[in-house]
């Protein structure tokens, strides 16, 4: 079983010709209400592609937490550990604009309140092969479940979104961190991803970095070093293309594939997601990712 804390969000997705600059004003073609969040994304992304889910985190008592869960488990998650709070849910007001690329503006809501674990959540941490974490809920709680699973000799893998300081606490239980080139960089003040690699791995033991259409970049504490390419495609929309990544490599680690061949059946799920619009709406189901991975 794999476990996600994480976010919950209600996606606000407008949809332009061109994202607008600072005051200005410009007319959207389409406008879609999307459940999303960093954690349910990864969530979804990863009971798509064959696994055994179970996701950990908040949502309001309003309509869009109502919609969030039932989108979980639409999905075949495991929502017990969901809790609701009073108040809103979290929102993603996000820009897509014609060449696939967006803007994200996240207003945490019940997010806001997962500050640490209840007993259910240690019992089902303890209980995972992997812990997925991201950074959209407060940076305690999420050290908290580092810690929770580390303790308990689960595999914890941390993508660092939105960039902050990350605390000697949270990085001594990560296992695998999945920064992409941006975070990378402003992680470790460099733009070069070879060099921030490095850098990464004086840290965790083990980073991939996704460098968009240029593939990823894996390394190990043990020296291995790998790059993927990404396949090629016409993108859509981005805006999940981390995220189904990350779920898609979770799965492929927990079935037992090595580095290389776990890279390709992420880098696989990430194409698909993005020649579809939405963020869980467009992450591909595993006959899909199979499919395409033996048509390459």
């Amino acid at each position: 079983m794999i476990s996600v804390f994480g976010s919950a969000n209600m996606d606000l997705v407008a949809y332009v010709p061109q994202a607008p600059k600072l005051g200005e004003t410009v007319t959207g073609r389409a406008f879609h209400t999307i459940p999303g969040g960093k954690g349910a994304n990864q969530a979804i992304a990863a009971a798509r592609a064959g696994a055994d889910v179970t996701f950990l985190g908040a949502v309001g008592d309003d309509g869009f937490g109502i919609a969030m869960r039932s989108t979980l488990v639409d999905a075949g998650i495991e929502v017990t550990a969901l809790r609701q709070v009073p108040g809103a849910s979290g929102i993603a007001h996000i820009v897509v604009d014609d060449s696939g690329g967006n803007s994200i503006i996240v207003v945490p809501g019940a997010n806001g309140t997962v500050t640490g674990l209840t007993g259910d959540d240690h019992t089902l941490i303890s209980a995972s092969s992997a812990l997925l974490l991201q950074l959209e809920l407060p940076i305690e709680g999420v050290t908290a479940a580092a810690r929770a699973a580390h303790e308990a000799g689960v595999q914890v893998v941390l993508t660092p979104a939105p960039t902050r300081p990350l605390p000697a606490e949270l990085l001594e239980a990560v296992t695998l961190l999945v920064p992409n080139e941006h975070e990378a960089a402003d992680l470790t003040g460099t733009s070069d991803a070879d060099s921030a690699l490095e850098e990464l791995l004086k840290l965790v033991p083990e980073v991939v970095i996704t460098l968009g259409s240029e593939g990823a970049l894996y390394g190990s504490r043990s020296g291995e070093r790998l790059r993927v390419p990404a396949v090629k495609v016409e993108a859509v929309d981005t805006t999940a293309a981390g995220d189904t990544f990350v779920g898609a490599l979770a799965v492929a680690r927990s079935e037992g594939l090595g580095p290389e061949d776990a890279l390709r059946f992420a880098s696989v799920a990430a194409s698909i997601s993005v020649q579809r619009e939405g963020a869980s709406t467009s992450m591909p189901g595993r006959d899909e990712i199979d499919a395409q991975l033996a048509a390459h």
